[in-house]
């Protein structure tokens, strides 16, 4: 997807901060050393807003480095933003329908981490386990926001378990 002006929403993992974006830009997927350490993954999908709003709450940032600062949520530290003079791009997996926004360039290809292109073709839990771990995720209380916006924050509290 590139250059869409439909309206867009997403937010932090617990739903302390919200946003909206109206015009999206390109899609990328960054393979940076500085996106690795700041969305603790193999890189960064982000996207490039070009009308957009937070709508609850509001980021804190790190100034990762002279010319660009991050933005993540101050309660659950999910990485939200990348922003450097002129620009943001929002980071792709924090959107209600992230599977609709798939980048469709990359950057720093050559600092890729050398296993991260095999992890595909990785094999899958054997099915003893993957049925206790589905037993066990059946059993957790997720304290994460649902993919859409709410009147109330937060969505739902759960009792903390003893």
């Amino acid at each position: 997807m590139i250059a869409t002006k439909e309206s867009h929403t997403g937010g932090c993992q617990c739903g302390a901060v919200r946003f909206r974006v109206t015009e999206l830009g390109r899609p990328s997927f960054c393979h940076c050393r500085m996106c690795q350490k700041a969305f603790g993954a193999t890189g960064g999908a982000l996207v490039t807003a070009k009308a957009f709003t937070w709508t609850r709450g509001a980021p804190k940032y790190f100034q990762s480095s002279k010319a660009i600062k991050r933005g993540f949520c101050a309660d659950c530290g999910t990485p939200l933003t990348f922003e450097y003079e002129g620009g943001i791009d929002i980071a792709i997996p924090t959107f209600d329908k992230a599977g609709e926004i798939a980048p469709v360039i990359q950057l720093s290809p050559e600092a890729a981490l050398p296993w991260a292109a095999g992890i595909s073709s990785l094999p899958g839990y054997p099915a003893e386990e993957r049925e206790r771990r589905e037993a066990w995720m059946q059993s957790i209380q997720s304290n994460q926001h649902p993919d859409h916006d709410t009147d109330v924050w937060p969505a739902k509290v759960w009792p903390s378990k003893s």
